[in-house]
């Protein structure tokens, strides 16, 4: 949604579709799970005093109107992609198949998962760590909105808080980071599969971090913790 209140903004849109089609272009097998709290935040809704899961599949609709938005922008600049969807919607998504979408991949194909899991109480993130777990995925990169990785606590409430260049699972766990849903981190735990996170809106973030330019925090089974330096005095000014 950009700096918009909600909805989808076209050119963050059609930046993301840039950065994934350079990405492909090099190599790369990449599927995307989408959101859709741009739209339609479940959880949020289901606080008011919605019924949880008729909210969590209000939510799911929201990510498969994100998808079809993605799928267009990366149409436009020559990516062929399918969208599968982990809810029933045959008319503009295809149902997800684990083989098949081992199978796109494999021919280049840009694959977007929509509808999350399909389960009501079960986050994107959920969703997201499932699915690169079903296609072995060799790491699982969350782009967040300007968030630039992990941090010890809230930059926004801390400013002396710190960034995790490096995190292990078992750590992340044990300090009680918000990084993801606990069911997907714990996932990724069981799997040994590894996490990047990093900013979404930084310029050519996801092209960058494909490359294997260090962005971001990298978290991952016995893995060293690094933190970063505080900046100095000079480096504030």
């Amino acid at each position: 949604m950009g700096d918009q209140a909600c909805g989808i903004d076209p050119s963050v849109l059609k930046e993301i579709a840039r950065q994934v089609k350079r990405a492909v272009d090099s190599g790369v097998q990449m599927a995307l799970v989408v959101g859709g709290g741009n739209i339609f935040r479940g959880s949020q809704f289901a606080a008011r005093g919605m019924d949880r899961a008729t909210a969590d599949y209000a939510g799911m609709l929201a990510t498969i109107i994100n998808a079809l938005a993605l799928q267009d922008a990366l149409e436009q600049l020559g990516a062929v992609v399918r969208t599968q969807s982990a809810i029933t919607v045959q008319a503009v998504a295809e149902p997800y198949i684990r083989r098949r979408a081992i199978r796109h991949l494999e021919k280049g194909r840009v694959v977007i998962f929509a509808a999350g899991t399909g389960n009501p109480y079960m986050t994107t993130d959920t969703a997201a760590a499932l699915r690169a777990i079903e296609i072995d995925a060799d790491v699982l990169l969350m782009a967040k909105n300007k968030v630039d990785g992990v941090y010890e606590a809230d930059p926004n409430l801390v400013p002396t808080a710190r960034k995790f260049q490096s995190i292990s699972f078992l750590e992340a766990f044990h300090r009680r980071l918000e990084v993801m849903d606990g069911t997907a981190l714990s996932l990724c735990l069981e799997n040994n599969l590894p996490i990047i996170v990093f900013d979404l809106r930084a310029p050519d973030s996801i092209v960058r971090v494909v490359r294997g330019e260090r962005l971001g925090t990298f978290i991952g089974p016995e893995v060293e913790t690094v933190l970063e330096p505080l900046p100095t005095a000079r480096e504030v000014e």
